[in-house]
């Protein structure tokens, strides 16, 4: 008898089993970072040594274009970025600088789709920032940026996914845009929550990769508001898997919740258009 082939979406069910901790997400020193800052219990050498115990990492980190931190460019050691930036926007440019590296496949396809989910969670996250700045949540601007960055971080985990069982040729089905669109429709909300936990990353963060689609929502949720309002935004000026350029930002209920007036909609809009991609 001829064995059958496992439905792609069990095969993927099977790669997710345990703690998630194997998959290639996330950086161990970037996660180690945001723990640290969550429990409040370290100084300023802590954060430099640990983040100089990955020399590649601190190097791609004094490089990442000035544009998100205005003044890097002069910057020559972590500690005056932390001088100057304070620990939790450095936390944040190591997680972006890792975050950077993660989104490629050898695959062609699953390669196009990864570089197009880095260009949506990286314009989000400067959305997201910007949003509460202007909205007068200045304190939750490093927390809203971070929230925007890894929102969608179940999509790369099913896309790491998908990468491995197309390369150990586990599956004859033929990966398409439908195909994968509907994997990760169906699966990512809930893959990243169980991703994040796993990692012990911050409760708000785990919060919005469960919640940034869901059409019950807490309205009180500030930080999730912000990142779904940045997310929608993407999706009216094109930077998202599923881009819908006649979306109504005003209407929506986040727009509401905020209390956003449809001039300063319509800047988060330019700033999300002039979002550009991460140097390094």
């Amino acid at each position: 008898m001829i064995p059958t082939e496992k439905p792609l979406i069990e095969l993927i069910k099977d790669h997710l089993k345990g703690d998630l901790q194997g998959l290639p997400v996330f950086n161990s020193v970037a996660v180690k970072l945001q723990q640290m800052l969550v429990r409040r219990d370290f100084n300023m050498e802590d954060v430099i040594e640990m983040i100089s115990e990955d020399q590649s990492l601190a190097s791609q980190v004094l490089k990442v274009d000035s544009s998100y931190y205005a003044g890097l460019s002069s910057i020559a050691t972590i500690k005056d970025a932390i001088v100057r930036l304070g620990a939790q926007e450095v936390a944040n440019m190591v997680m972006m600088a890792s975050q950077f590296e993660l989104y490629h496949s050898e695959d062609e396809f699953l390669n196009s789709s990864m570089q197009k989910l880095w260009v949506h969670s990286l314009a989000c996250a400067t959305g997201a920032k910007w949003l509460a700045k202007k909205a007068g949540y200045v304190n939750l601007a490093a927390e809203c940026f971070m929230g925007g960055l890894l929102h969608d971080i179940g999509q790369l985990a099913l896309l790491k996914v998908l990468d491995d069982i197309h390369r150990n040729k586990e599956s004859k089905a033929a990966f398409s845009n439908t195909l994968i669109s509907e994997i990760l429709d169906r699966m990512h909300e809930d893959v990243g929550h169980q991703l994040l936990k796993s990692w012990s990353l911050p409760e708000a963060y785990c919060t919005i990769a469960a919640n940034h689609h869901k059409e019950d929502f807490d309205g009180a949720d500030i930080l999730l508001l912000i990142v779904r309002l940045s997310d929608k935004a993407c999706k009216k000026v094109g930077k998202s898997l599923h881009p819908d350029t006649s979306l109504s930002l005003v209407s929506t209920p986040e727009a509401h919740f905020l209390g956003t007036k449809e001039m300063t909609l319509a800047e988060l809009e330019i700033v999300i258009e002039d979002a550009g991609e991460l140097q390094i």
